[in-house]
This record gives C-alpha cells, structure tokens and sequence, in this order.
C-alpha cells in the first residue's frame, strides 16, 4: 500500500516550519543560514527540518518544501550541497538529515543529496520504498512489505532494523531509530543514554517523531507521550489533547492540534516555540 506521508510540521536543531493549508510556508527560530526563509513558497504539500544534536552547538541547518508538481525546494546551510534538490522530479515524500536530504520518488525509488561520509546517501539501490527517514548520519527507508532498510553510521546499532517487519511508519533521530508496528506498539534501536528506546510498553500510537536523544508518540485517542532527553522540557507533553500529528528537533516538540494551531515545548532559545499564533496548518 502506498503510504507516501507528508509532514506539515517539522522542527529543526532552533526552527520550527510549519505548512499552511493554502500551501504557503511559516518559520520560526534562528534564522542565521536563511533556513527560515520559506514565505515565498507556494504549492507545498510537505515540509522537513534538517536536525543536529545539541552536543555540535551549531545552529547549521536546512528546510526542504515538497511542492504539489514532485520539485523539491531548499534553503539553509549547504555546505554540503545537501540543498541541491532543483533537479529532483516525481518526489512523493522527503526528509532532511543534518547534513543530507532525502527524496522518495513515485516509483518507490530514493534519491538523496548531501555529506556522503558515513554512507547515508547510499539509497540508489533501494527499491519498493513507502516512506523516508533521515537522522543526523543515517538514513531510513520502509519497504512497502513492511520491512525497512537503513544506511549510514552504526556506531550505535542504529541501522540495525533487518529483522523489524510489520512496519507501518519510521523516524530517525541522532543516533537512534524508531518504527511504528501496525498494531499501534513501537520498536527501536541504537543509543539509549536517556532511554530514548524504552518505548516497548507504548501502545494504541498512530504516529511517531524523534528528536536528538528523546521520542515521541502520537496515541489515538489525541493525548501524546514522549521519553528520553529532557533537558529543556522537550518532554511535557502529557497534558496535550485533540492532537493530530507531532515533530521534534534537537530539544523541542511540536504538536498540531485538529483545530489548525500547534503547540511547543522545549527549548526556546531562539523562538523555535513561538507557534501559538499559528493556525490553518495543514491537516
């Protein structure tokens, strides 16, 4: 089944994006590379945020636009030409690593730009691919079995997902990875420092986001959990309700509630949470 998900809130290592229901684009945050400059795009259907983990103390990032023709839009740190996505075509889905983008294109193919060194842009041979992550240094791909594939750092066993199945959704955080099960439970792998795996007792999660070193779940009846790093409150979000899709960067999480508007938690240095006044995100 073609499942092709289309985010429309992503939050960075100091911004946050958001998709309006008209196709135009919102940012807030730290702005210091032009990631934020995103108010002239037109015709979005989807949005991600390039991430880094807080231990870098760089605010070096890009934004990625998915575009209703399968063009891709970029903005923001290119150093690594992680933003030279003007050729790509027939994109149905994207993702953006810290330093590498990542495109999912109709045919289930999966092209990807940006830092080669770890191997995270190593997606030319996958194939039957249904939907797209990318962590700091590693890339994820879900098959449309089920089954997921990964390239890229293994430091910390994060790529390890050969033998997952069942699968329905993945996410990538800095050095870890998260699948949802299609029976609502939620499997991970790699670096557990501040028990951001311990999610083997969540249950009834229809959606999931990673961020540096916490995880997040989007339960079925609204409400939200999160486990891991919480060093700036990333974590508070028991007392959400009425929410439909969530996001974490490096230390904040963003959830979009039914109505349109979003809520933030976390670090706020840079008004990366200022969202309240957002509304008519995208569904």
């Amino acid at each position: 089944m073609k499942r092709w998900p289309k985010d429309t809130v992503a939050a960075g290592r100091r911004h946050t994006v958001g998709l309006k229901s008209n196709g135009t684009v919102i940012a807030v945050g730290d702005n210091k590379l032009g990631q934020c400059d995103v108010n002239e795009w037109t015709d979005i259907v989807a949005v991600a945020a390039g991430n880094v983990h807080m231990a870098t103390n760089t605010g070096n990032v890009h934004t990625v636009g998915l575009k209703a023709d399968g063009t891709v839009l970029a903005v923001g740190w290119n150093t690594y030409d992680q933003c030279n996505v003007n050729s790509w075509d027939d994109i149905v889905a994207i993702a953006a690593g810290w330093r590498h983008s990542v495109g999912l294109k109709s045919d289930g193919t999966v092209v990807a730009v940006g830092r080669k060194n770890e191997g995270e842009c190593n997606v030319n041979a996958w194939h039957d691919i249904v939907a797209v992550a990318a962590g700091d240094w590693h890339t994820i791909g879900l098959k449309n079995d089920g089954t997921v594939l990964a390239t890229g750092n293994n430091r910390y066993r994060q790529c390890n997902v050969n033998d997952w199945n069942d699968i329905v959704a993945v996410a990538a955080g800095y050095l870890h990875t998260i699948a949802l099960k299609s029976n609502g439970t939620v499997m991970a792998v790699g670096f557990n420092k501040h028990e951001q795996c311990e999610v083997n007792g969540w249950r009834d999660i229809v959606s999931i986001a990673v961020g540096s070193n916490h995880t997040v779940g989007l339960k079925s009846d609204g409400t939200v959990v999160a486990i891991g790093w919480n060093g700036y409150g990333q974590c508070n979000v028991s007392d959400w309700i009425d929410i439909v899709a969530v996001s974490a960067g490096c230390a904040h999480t963003v959830g979009l509630r039914s109505d349109g508007t979003v809520v933030a938690v976390g670090d706020n240095e840079y008004g990366q949470c200022d969202v309240n006044y957002w509304h008519d995100i995208r569904l």
